[in-house]
């Protein structure tokens, strides 16, 4: 795959309906096992797409950081309402280096933490899917994980899990979409293909019940969820 060319502008974007309630959800980008062992970012064995560098990485990690805000706040601007960005984005190695609500966070994954109003991502699992997957995947994950904090903001909250997670693939989706035909960011041949291979990876396996605590969806499930918002916008994820 080349590498895809993701530039970031200040979005023009659809209106997205925005409600006030109270109460904050949480939830992460799924926690499969990366498909390699990783070290540093800047070794480039494993790499499929070009994506290689320590550099490349964080650039596309304060990219798609940026990015998340601009749309964001110009989808709560446009509805009348102040955008409160995330307090930080920062990563971890460990069981239980980062805590969220007296919670240790577990390798392998990414989280938003409502009580501290932050985003966490594994940086070796990131980095593995950044050299296998494609850099598109970061944009994913943090757009999955901004959606959390937004249905924060929103005060959404739902019974089971896995709507709770499926809304936010979708709403990820939806400022991919949005942004890309916004163009605050430009999408290169493979990119969607990169989308759809990250959400493979991250998916439930299919034995895992609706109802179970925790279930996100599976791979089916979520790659659904995320293209509806990817192509009809935000309206097609049940925020109002």
């Amino acid at each position: 795959m080349t590498r895809p060319v993701l530039v970031r502008v200040l979005a023009v974007l659809v209106a997205g309906a925005v409600a006030a309630a109270c109460g904050f959800g949480t939830g992460d980008a799924g926690a499969p096992a990366p498909p390699a062992a990783t070290g540093d970012a800047g070794d480039p064995s494993g790499d499929n797409d070009g994506t290689m560098t320590a550099e490349e990485f964080e650039a596309d990690i304060q990219d798609a950081t940026e990015s998340a805000e601009s749309y964001w706040t110009s989808v709560f601007q446009q509805s009348g309402e102040r955008f409160r960005a995330v307090r930080r984005i920062e990563s971890y190695t460990r069981d239980g280096e980062i805590e969220c609500g007296g919670e240790p966070v577990p390798r392998n994954n990414a989280v938003y933490c409502p009580a501290g109003d932050f985003i966490a991502y594994d940086v070796n699992f990131a980095v593995s899917a950044f050299r296998q997957v494609g850099d598109a995947f970061l944009y994913y994950l943090l757009g999955h994980e901004y959606a959390h904090a937004i249905q924060a903001r929103l005060g959404i909250e739902h019974r089971l899990t896995i709507d709770h997670e499926l809304q936010a693939d979708c709403m990820a989706g939806a400022y991919l979409g949005d942004s890309v035909r916004g163009k605050a960011l430009s999408i290169a041949d493979g990119d969607l293909d990169e989308f759809q291979q990250g959400l493979l990876a991250v998916g439930d396996d299919p034995s895992v019940p609706w109802f179970a605590p925790g279930a996100h969806g599976t791979a089916e499930q979520r790659t659904e969820s995320f293209f509806l918002g990817y192509e009809r916008s935000l309206s097609a994820c049940g925020l109002n």
